[in-house]
């Protein structure tokens, strides 16, 4: 009987759980959060990954074994934006049959399109609506390249965006970059609404030290090297630091990416046989992290990217790891100086860069550094932190 005056929760998310982003954003955070709750979880999957059993299976025993009650639908791709239409009726549809069916006191939407389906359900149904923004996504399509700034989507979703932000119950954003942005939003003025900061988290019980890595010196790089990231500026990074350890090698830990990370590499005059491309699964970084003295990674320092909140920067900082990055990107440069745990220049020119790789081969060398990134990983970046942060948000609207 107990569990009949738990608190149902809705979480609708439209990246796939079956996705390693939506395990590892999502379904670490709900399955901590299930305990004295009922979560629903609606999903948006991809046919490709329906198709892989094995995963369906492994993730829908996980999702079971957590107590959380999964709803996952299909996610449509093209055309895209009568796809997205399409995905939004069923998503608004189905998340109204949940909150009447079961309900649901609190319904929390991972990021604007999810967002839109929550709408329909806070108008009909009057649910408490968190509005977890995971950006300005509006501003992404056009920082990145897909919507101009002048067209019709992009106005359509700014419009959506003041929606969210009047009539969310809680928001949730990634940055203290992001609220500061949001609090000079002319709508805004005299109504902000409650906001809590929780950053993109890693799991610190896996992103951890291991012993000192030997040999010659490793300069690592994890991840996508294409659309927001400035690879090209990374390779020339490793080729002025082959300038002051001739000995250094560059490991690139990517999936999908490899034709094109060789290609910027000659592009770079960097000789193939100074690196090592590999591809590894998530659960395969950390080991891959240990072998690393450093990383670089550079962002395109464009308005968006002021929410954002890069995951690797906790995995690798909880791996004991100080990294090379750029200002202009969220709370980053603002960690990395401030904890002395990593450099963060300004711009990619070559006198930049040299100095950067300079004050980073000081703090390699430094004494406690390796504990000094891990205890800024979890100050900033705990999954279990993250966690608290979200349970306080729902205690504060009933749940």
């Amino acid at each position: 009987m107990v569990g009949c005056f738990m608190t149902a929760i809705l979480f609708i998310s439209y990246d796939g759980i079956l996705e390693p982003l939506g395990q590892s954003q999502v379904l670490a955070y709900l399955e901590r959060l299930v305990a004295g709750r009922r979560i629903h979880l609606l999903s948006f999957e991809k046919a490709e990954d329906w198709a892989d059993n094995a995963r369906c299976n492994d993730v829908a025993a996980r999702i079971r074994a957590a107590g959380i009650h999964w709803h996952p639908r299909r996610y449509h791709k093209r055309p895209s934006a009568l796809a997205t239409a399409y995905d939004i009726m069923i998503g608004a549809l189905t998340a109204l049959w949940l909150v009447v069916r079961h309900k649901v006191r609190i319904v929390h939407a991972r990021s604007y399109v999810a967002a839109v389906m929550t709408m329909t359900v806070k108008s009909t149904a009057g649910s408490k609506f968190v509005f977890d923004m995971r950006g300005f996504w509006a501003d992404e399509r056009v920082d990145g390249g897909l919507w101009p700034r002048d067209g019709r989507l992009y106005h359509i979703a700014k419009w959506f965006e003041r929606r969210f932000l009047l009539r969310a119950d809680h928001v949730v954003s990634l940055t203290h970059a992001a609220v500061r942005e949001m609090e000079r939003f002319s709508y805004l003025q005299g109504c902000m609404p409650p906001i809590t900061v929780i950053p993109t988290c890693a799991d610190l019980a896996r992103f951890a030290p291991v012993d000192a890595p030997r040999g010659g010196f490793v300069l690592g790089y994890v991840g996508s090297a294409g659309t927001w990231y400035l690879f090209d500026a990374a390779v020339a990074c490793f080729g002025r630091l082959r300038t002051l350890r001739p000995d250094a090698r560059l490991l690139i830990i990517n999936r999908n990416e490899h034709a094109y990370v060789r290609e910027r590499i000659a592009a770079g005059g960097v000789p193939m046989e100074a690196v090592e491309l590999r591809s590894a699964e998530h659960a395969e970084v950390p080991a891959q992290m240990a072998r690393m003295h450093a990383a670089v990674f550079f962002i395109k320092p464009v308005f968006s990217k002021q929410a954002s909140s890069p995951t690797k920067l906790g995995e690798l900082l909880g791996c004991g790891i100080p990294c090379l990055a750029n200002a202009g990107v969220g709370d980053m440069a603002q960690i990395l100086r401030d904890d002395e745990v990593g450099v963060a220049i300004d711009c990619f020119d070559a006198g930049a860069l040299d100095q950067g790789l300079r004050q980073l081969m000081d703090l390699v060398d430094a004494p406690g550094i390796r504990a000094r990134c891990v205890e800024s990983a979890h100050r900033h970046f705990s999954l279990d932190e993250g966690v608290a942060r979200y349970r306080a948000v729902y205690e504060s609207l009933g749940g």
